[in-house]
């Protein structure tokens, strides 16, 4: 079986190539290199590194192109040799996808060699002449590596536990909705990194535990999304979202890790917040049909249960009241599925509202969290009815 070294050259610069990229460079019988300029090619055979001409665009091949692709496994196919790309493969090459499994196909074997990557020495350029370090982008070996240092010499972070890190992850992704809800691109970004953490802390400890490891989370998540999506990675045609739920949760069925499962609704977590749980729970039930045909019924049902509300309230029976809004928020939650609204963004929005709202009311009152402390309800009002006119005037 022939193979093929995919060698990282480091960003253009002979300097910059590491020692066991120029080992791998130096043994193998051919060297095509792809995309690096002239400067490195002489220094290479200067080295006494075989290098050839390419049979194929370099360009086309950074990005994927077939042609080039096919050019490159023909190339492979004929004897051992090595492709030598300019940065880091797992991160300068956007086609290193499309080339990996054309050479899969073709029984090539291949072996991937890191480099220095591109940014490293834009980094290095840029940085001002200060005794901080450069500010650097980061591949993602590079974060699990660090996450691993951290195991291994920071005490905190050693003595975490699946169990200790639960508020952590929690935590981390209300903030992340909270980012996405003020519409903070730059905040966004950075809470999405903490959340990012926590995927990268649990695969650790479990690795550590000889469980899984990160590999294997990004295997089963790549897996799992061409699996489900057969309209995209095969020959399914699927031409509505709505179709698109139906077969995803009929795909579901199908797969080993749920066949225990005795209903269809046991996917949905228990402590997923419940106007989320509510519509997750809907959202399944349409799938086998079991939803209303029209709107104008949900709203039917919507007013069906604010009436038995309203009669377990002049029966002052605590038990039966529970219940009741119980009922009357599951019929909203439904009603906002149908319309196409989600209820949990809702009413987080209809909480910010309030909160604004009445923090201006405060303000107004002059200020501070007792301001509005033993005022009249009519006061209270017209603070309220004037935040609202406020609020109204800075829309318009």
């Amino acid at each position: 079986m022939p193979s093929l070294a995919i060698v990282g050259v480091g960003p253009s610069d002979a300097s910059l190539l590491t020692l066991g990229a120029l080992d791998r460079l130096s043994s193998a019988p051919r060297v095509i290199l792809c995309g690096a300029p002239p400067a490195l090619a002489a220094a290479l055979k200067e080295r006494d590194v075989n290098v050839e001409p390419a049979p194929f665009d370099s360009a086309a091949l950074l990005r994927g192109i077939p042609e080039a692709v096919d050019a490159a496994v023909a190339f492979a196919s004929t004897g051992d040799a090595a492709l030598g790309v300019v940065g880091h493969p797992l991160v300068d090459f956007p086609g290193l996808p499309h080339l990996l499994r054309a050479l899969s196909n073709a029984g090539v074997r291949v072996d991937i060699v890191p480099g220095v990557p591109r940014s490293a020495l834009a980094a290095a350029v840029s940085a001002p002449l200060v005794a901080l370090p450069p500010v650097m982008h980061h591949s993602w070996e590079e974060l699990v590596e660090i996450m691993t240092r951290l195991r291994d010499c920071c005490p905190w972070d050693r003595e975490q536990t699946h169990e200790s890190l639960l508020p952590y992850l929690v935590e981390e992704a209300h903030e992340v909705v909270e980012a996405v809800d003020e519409g903070d691109p730059k905040k966004l970004c950075e809470e999405l990194g903490d959340l990012l953490l926590q995927i990268v802390f649990h695969s650790q400890i479990a690795s550590e535990r000889g469980r899984f490891s990160i590999a294997d989370v990004i295997d089963a998540l790549a897996n799992k999304m061409i699996r489900r999506h057969p309209h995209v990675f095969g020959d399914a045609t699927i031409s509505t979202s709505q179709e698109q739920m139906k077969s995803w949760e009929l795909i579901k069925t199908k797969e080993a890790a749920i066949k225990h499962r005795e209903s269809l609704l046991d996917g949905i977590p228990k402590s997923m917040p419940s106007l989320l749980g509510a519509q997750r729970i809907q959202e399944k039930a349409a799938t086998v049909g079991f939803d209303w045909p029209r709107v104008e019924g949900v709203v039917d049902k919507v007013q069906e249960e604010v009436d038995e509300l309203r009669e377990a309230a002049r029966n002052g029976k605590s038990a039966a009241l529970r219940v009741e809004i119980g009922d009357v928020l599951f019929s909203i939650v439904n009603l906002a599925r149908r319309l196409g609204v989600d209820a949990e963004a809702a009413l987080r929005g209809a909480n910010a509202k309030f909160r604004e709202r009445f923090a201006a009311m405060e303000r107004m009152a002059g200020g501070g969290a007792t301001a509005l402390a033993g005022r009249s309800l009519d006061d209270l009002d017209g603070l309220w009815e004037r935040a609202k006119a406020d609020e109204a005037g800075q829309v318009s």
